[in-house]
C-alpha cells in the first residue's frame, strides 16, 4: 500500500514537472508576452497543475472503484475518533456551506466588489461561483457514486461524488483569498488562513456527519481551489 502511494506521487510529480515544461516552451515561442506575468505566478501556475493533476487521479481511482477500503477505514476512524457532542457544531459547520448561507454571502460580495469598481475581482468571484456549481450538478450527475452507510446519516440528493459543500466553499473562499489579495496585500495571509480554516472546517464536517467519503471531499477541495486559481492567471494573461 505505502509503496503504491509512493509510485502515484512520484508519478503525479512527473508528470507536473513535465506540463509545466511543456507550458513554459509554449510560452517562449508562441506567446511570449506572457513570460513575465507567468513567471511573477510561477507558483499559482505550479500549483493550478498540480490540482488538476490530483484531481485526474483521484478521479480516475473513484469511478475504478480503487479508492473504497481507504475512504471506508478513514471515515470509520474519523467517526469513532469524533465524540456525539460534537455533532451539533460540525452541523452548525456544513451550514455553512449550503447554498442557503453561501448564496447570501456571495451575492453581498459581489455586489460590494462591483459597488467598489473592482469589476476584475467581482468577476472573478461570480465566475467562480458560476462555475462551481455548474460542475458540481454536472459530475455528481455523472459519477453516481453511492453515499456512504456505515452509520444512520441524514440524507442529501445526488451523487457523494464530489461534496458540494466542500467544492463550493473551496471555490468562492479561494476566490475571495485572491481579490483580497489584490486589493488589500496586507491581508492577504490572514485572508488566507481564513479560508484554509473555512474549507477544512467544512470538508471535516461532512466527513463527520458521515455524508462524504474522504476521496469526494478532497476531489471537491481540489477543484474548488483549482477552478478560481486558473481564471485568476487567465485574466491576467488578458491584461497583457
Amino acid at each position: 500500500m505505502i509503496l503504491e502511494l509512493i509510485e502515484d506521487i512520484v508519478m503525479m510529480a512527473l508528470i507536473v514537472a513535465s506540463l509545466y515544461f511543456v507550458l513554459g516552451a509554449y510560452v517562449r515561442r508562441k506567446q511570449p508576452t506572457w513570460i513575465e506575468p507567468l513567471e511573477k505566478r510561477h507558483f499559482t501556475t505550479l500549483l493550478v497543475l498540480i490540482l488538476a493533476v490530483t484531481t485526474v487521479k483521484l478521479s480516475e481511482d473513484v469511478l475504478a472503484g480503487e479508492s473504497g477500503p481507504i475512504d471506508s477505514a478513514i471515515l470509520l476512524f474519523i467517526h469513532s475518533l469524533v465524540p456525539n457532542t460534537l455533532t451539533g457544531f460540525f452541523e452548525a459547520v456544513t451550514f455553512t456551506g449550503s447554498s442557503r448561507a453561501l448564496f447570501p454571502i456571495e451575492t453581498v460580495v459581489i455586489v460590494v466588489l462591483l459597488y467598489t469598481r473592482h469589476r476584475s475581482e467581482a468577476l472573478l468571484v461570480a465566475a467562480s461561483v458560476i462555475s462551481s456549481t455548474i460542475v458540481i450538478y454536472v459530475v455528481k450527475m455523472l459519477a453516481s457514486r453511492a453515499r456512504p452507510a456505515l452509520w444512520d446519516t441524514e440524507w442529501y440528493w445526488g451523487s457523494s461524488f464530489p461534496s458540494g459543500h466542500t467544492l463550493a466553499v473551496a471555490a468562492f473562499a479561494t476566490a475571495a483569498t485572491l481579490c483580497v489579495g489584490r486589493i488589500r496585500p496586507a491581508l492577504r495571509h490572514l485572508a488566507l488562513s481564513i479560508a484554509i480554516l473555512w474549507i477544512s472546517l467544512v470538508a471535516i464536517s461532512r466527513l463527520v456527519l458521515g455524508v462524504h467519503w474522504p476521496t469526494d471531499v478532497l476531489v471537491a477541495v481540489c477543484i474548488g481551489a483549482f477552478l478560481p486559481l486558473a481564471m485568476g492567471v487567465v485574466l491576467e494573461l488578458r491584461k497583457v
